[in-house]
């Protein structure tokens, strides 16, 4: 090698140890940045060409990535704040008029609503996710792109209210208040059902014991109009006492179009309820005749009715968590709970081939090899913990080694070029 080539190759390692330093920096700097993934720079030789027989004149850099080695979690009791462990990247916008035309990736999970309740983190980029609709069903999404994702807006949700359209009625009425010369008065209770309008209404059932012994006259209304009455007779004795015997001397007195009906044979009775353009109909269970599972009759005290109904009333949102697969649950002041978004975590064949741009996110390239938006703690995708935030991956006793390393490296090349300098001096006076 000449002392022309070795100068070179000093300078050369000048060059690639400054670089060097600089991705130390930058890791040491970025050391509590939330997600910030580790880069450094390799030493590559350059200059060699094997076809020439030349020999390797110095030495270059090439950058590489850590995107695959988890931060240290960090909890911070904000349910919006995500963590991933293990394989994957949150799908993010940096504007929500391009939804869709370009993704990056990134691990920061500072999530929080903004004023139009989009979740955003600290770099100001919009979450993505997959939409539920309100069957609770994703149907049909593209995995492989971005084109079925939406940025994720807590913000307003409301949910429908469902009609009633069934309800079962248990409960013990007392023995001894029948067969009296003079009844005494009715027990009644009532039971809540919901309209199609998810508006919470009652109706009243109330149980008249008749001087008959073990008969009771039940009467349904909603408070203001009775819409029928039906005989209850329980047996008295054997493996079935208590339980209902017979019902008789079925009565409607609901005017049209409301309605009213009752079937012997099953103990069950049609309501339809002048409630709307279209009535609302409700079967209500007694229990069969025969049957422990609706009502009895048992010496005792009256025991107010269980009546568990189908349907909801409208709600609004109150708060909203997040699963370890990915999912946004709704909470709502109704007592409902609802899937609203699916947040996938993006996966790569290389995910250290991901090119790193500003506010610690990432894009595809060549060497990452395209994407697959899989379903969290799923295949090869990790899992995301809500209440808390992934911290940087940098290790500061690491990086301070390698500075001190990349120091001593810098200061032998920089010997490299003064030793070379000299021997050019010597040279020189060789013809003085």
């Amino acid at each position: 090698m000449s002392i022309s080539n070795a100068m070179a190759s000093g300078v050369a390692g000048l060059l690639a140890n400054s670089t060097a330093v600089e991705k130390i920096s930058y890791n040491i700097a970025n050391a509590d940045t939330v997600g910030y993934r580790r880069s450094f720079s390799q030493m590559v030789t350059a200059g060699s060409s094997p076809t020439s027989g030349a020999g390797a004149t110095g030495v270059k850099t090439a950058t590489s990535h850590t995107n695959t080695t988890d931060g240290s979690y960090q909890s911070t009791s904000l349910a919006s704040n995500l963590a991933i462990s293990g394989n994957g990247f949150f799908v993010v916008s940096s504007n929500l008029n391009s939804v869709g035309t370009q993704s990056m990736f990134t691990r920061v999970g500072s999530f929080e609503p903004d004023e139009l309740g989009y979740l955003r983190n600290a770099a100001g980029n919009y979450l993505m996710g997959f939409a539920y609709d309100e069957n609770g069903s994703l149907g049909s999404v593209d995995r492989s792109s971005g084109s079925s994702l939406v940025p994720v807006n807590i913000a307003n949700k409301s949910i429908g209210g469902t009609a009633t359209s069934a309800m079962s009625i248990s409960g013990n009425v007392p023995s001894q208040e029948t067969g009296l010369a003079t009844p005494g008065d009715p027990f009644v209770s009532s039971a809540e059902y919901y309209t199609a309008l998810g508006e919470a209404e009652r109706l009243n059932f109330s149980w008249q014991p008749s001087a008959t012994e073990n008969q009771w006259e039940l009467t349904i209304s909603d408070g203001t109009t009775d819409y029928g009455s039906v005989t209850v007779d329980f047996n008295d004795s054997g493996a079935l006492a208590g339980t209902p015997l017979a019902y008789s001397g079925v009565t409607s007195m609901a005017t049209a179009p409301a309605g009213f009906s009752f079937d012997t044979a099953t103990g069950q009775m049609t309501l339809t309820l002048d409630n709307g353009a279209t009535p609302q109909v409700i079967t209500v269970d007694l229990g069969a005749p025969g049957s422990f599972d609706g009502m009895t009759q048992f010496s005792g005290d009256y025991s107010p009715l269980n009546v568990p109904a189908d349907g909801a009333e409208s709600g609004q949102l109150v708060r909203v968590e997040f699963d370890e697969s990915g999912d946004v649950w709704g909470v709502f002041d109704n007592g409902k709970r609802q899937a609203l978004f699916s947040i996938p975590l993006a996966t790569f064949a290389n995910a250290n081939g991901l090119l790193t741009t500003d506010n610690a996110n990432f894009v595809m390239s060549r060497d990452s090899g395209s994407f697959y938006l899989s379903q969290a703690g799923t295949g090869e995708a990790g899992t995301i913990a809500s209440g808390g935030l992934e911290s940087s991956n940098v290790d500061i006793a690491t990086e301070l080694t390698s500075l001190i390393q990349r120091q001593r490296a810098y200061s032998s090349n920089a010997k490299i070029i003064t030793t070379a300098d000299d021997m050019l001096d010597e040279t020189i006076r060789l013809k003085r």
